[in-house]
C-alpha cells in the first residue's frame, strides 16, 4: 500500500522546506493537524511510513518515530520537477456539487491549475470566503488521496469576458484553450494534433506551455460564449457522441490529454 501523504503549508506550519535544514535522519515534529489525522484517524504507529508535501513539488518520506509526541524521522527528501506542459481546467460553477466533483477527479488525474468560471448559464454563484474555501478543501483532499507532490493552483473566479482575455493571451504565448461544446463540428482527434504540435514547440524552445480545457455548466455554454472564445483563438470541439455531465466532461478530456502528453507512460 502506498504511504499516506499529508499536505502542510510552509507559511503556517513549522516544517522546514530548505534542503540544508531538512535531511535524512532529522526528527520532524508533525504539525498538529497532521498528527491528529495520522495518529487518531489513520492509527499510524511507530515504524509506519508516511509522506509529507508542501504541494509545490517537495516530497518528504518519513517513518513515525514517536506517535504520542508527533515525531517522525526523515528517510528521504526530494523535489519533483514541474511539468513542461501544464494542464488547466476552467470549470463553470454548477449546482448540486457537480463542479466540486469535477475538480476532485481532475486533481486525481493530474490537473495543474483549476479556474472557477461564473458562466452565463451558471445557476450556482461564487461566494468569496466560502466557495473558495470549499474548492480549496476539495483540492487538498484529492491531492493527498492521489499522493501528489503538486497541489493544483486555484485561480480567481473569472467571468466570460476574462476567459476571452485568457484565450487571447494563450495565442500570444503559444498555449492552447480547448472549449468542450456539444454542437461543435471539430473532433478530439484534431485537438490531439494541435497538442502534438504544441509539445514539439516546447521541446524545441524549452518554454513551458499550458493546455486549458473549458467546461460549461449543466445548461451548457451559450452560443455567444463559444463564439467569443473561438474568435479570441480558442478551439471548440465535441468530445465523442455522448453528452457528458459538467462533473465528467473535464476529467475525461484531461485524461485524454494526459495520455497524449505521455503522463501515463
Amino acid at each position: 500500500m502506498t504511504d499516506a501523504l499529508f499536505l502542510f503549508d510552509p507559511q503556517v506550519d513549522d516544517v522546514p522546506v530548505n534542503s540544508d535544514e531538512l535531511h535524512t535522519g532529522w526528527k520532524l515534529t508533525l504539525p498538529a493537524h497532521i498528527k491528529r489525522h495520522a495518529v487518531q484517524a489513520m492509527r499510524l504507529k511507530a515504524g509506519d511510513s508516511l509522506q509529507l508535501s508542501d504541494g509545490r513539488g517537495l516530497r518528504i518520506r518519513a517513518v513515525m518515530a514517536d506517535p504520542e509526541a508527533g515525531l517522525a524521522e526523515v528517510i528521504e527528501v526530494g523535489r519533483e520537477p514541474a511539468p513542461q506542459t501544464r494542464l488547466a481546467l476552467i470549470q463553470a460553477l454548477a449546482k448540486t456539487g457537480h463542479d466540486e466533483q469535477a475538480i476532485d477527479m481532475a486533481t486525481q488525474i493530474g490537473v495543474d491549475e483549476v479556474v472557477p468560471w461564473q458562466a452565463d448559464r451558471s445557476i450556482a454563484k461564487w461566494k468569496a470566503g466560502r466557495t473558495d474555501k470549499k474548492w480549496g478543501a476539495v483540492l487538498d483532499a484529492a491531492t493527498e488521496q492521489s499522493r501528489r507532490a503538486f497541489r493544483p493552483e486555484l485561480g480567481e473566479c473569472v467571468s466570460s469576458k476574462q476567459i476571452v482575455a485568457i484565450c487571447r493571451r494563450a495565442c500570444v504565448h503559444g498555449d492552447l484553450v480547448v472549449v468542450l461544446h456539444q454542437d461543435a463540428t471539430d473532433t478530439w482527434a484534431g485537438v490531439e494534433e494541435k497538442v502534438g504540435r504544441l509539445i514539439d514547440r516546447t521541446l524545441e524552445d524549452g518554454r513551458p506551455r499550458t493546455v486549458s480545457v473549458v467546461v460549461g455548466p449543466e445548461g451548457g455554454i451559450s452560443e455567444q460564449e463559444v463564439a467569443d472564445f473561438t474568435a479570441a483563438g480558442a478551439v471548440s470541439c465535441v468530445l465523442g457522441r455522448n453528452i457528458l455531465r459538467a462533473a465528467t466532461a473535464g476529467p475525461v478530456a484531461l485524461s485524454l490529454l494526459s495520455r497524449t502528453l505521455g503522463r501515463y507512460e
